[in-house]
């Protein structure tokens, strides 16, 4: 699978918000299915093994089966591939901008100080 169809596939994964959901209860520890059912008690089984089932596809759940139970896990370097490629190479340019500016206003305020002198 290519990249870009890796991230059509997080993309997809993230557009729903019971999946963005599913994603936010599983972030501090791994549930099983079970649990995940009760979190969301107006979904039945079969709809919460089809959001799991998109996650696991898009690579952002990890499902591990430690006997007759599954625990998800979320994975969440598909998140950290889109921050790099997209959100990353912004937040430096504009960490640059601030120090420039920063450097700029300081200049400034030397000039004023020494015109006051």
């Amino acid at each position: 699978m290519s990249t870009e169809e890796q991230f059509d596939r997080v993309f997809k994964a993230l557009a729903n918000p019971v999946r963005r959901a599913i994603c936010d209860a599983i972030r501090p520890r791994p549930l099983t299915t079970k649990q995940l059912c009760t979190e969301f008690p107006t979904l039945d089984r079969t709809t919460v093994m089809m959001h799991l089932r998109v996650l696991e596809e898009a690579g952002l759940v990890v499902p591990v089966r430690k006997g007759r139970e599954r625990f998800n896990h979320l994975d969440a370097m598909p998140i950290h591939d889109i921050h790099e490629r997209w959100i990353g190479p912004h937040a430096a340019q504009a960490v640059q901008g601030l120090a420039r500016l920063k450097r700029d206003l300081e200049a400034v305020e030397d000039k004023e100080k020494q015109s006051t002198d």
